[in-house]
């Protein structure tokens, strides 16, 4: 995983706007169990493409993992948000069903 954090992180030190690399980032975070360093790269993600759909879903479950429920079910609902706004109705069930289960 190292290898590819780097090839992340290199991809990002040449373009800190890349989406892809940034929500790859993200993932690979999560993946490690860094649900703090996720967070950080889902919402600086979000900052530069706020209709990056997929990234308040997984930004919202590694806030899960952290524990803060509240800013996950923030999270979510934004998402909600843009989903709808954009068309998404894949992405905006994913969130709804993330949102049901926090009750």
């Amino acid at each position: 995983m190292a290898n590819r954090l780097d090839t992340l992180k290199s991809m990002l030190d040449q373009d800190p706007n890349n989406a892809f690399a940034r929500y790859g980032l993200a993932i690979e975070y999560t993946n490690m169990g860094e649900n703090d360093k996720a967070v950080d790269e889902f919402r600086k993600l979000l900052d530069t493409n706020p209709n990056y759909a997929a990234a308040y879903y997984h930004g919202g479950r590694a806030l899960e993992n952290l524990g803060k429920v509240d800013d996950a079910r923030e999270m979510y609902e934004k998402g909600i948000e843009v989903t709808e706004r954009i068309g998404d109705n894949h992405t905006r069930s994913e969130l709804q069903a993330a949102l049901d289960i926090l009750g």
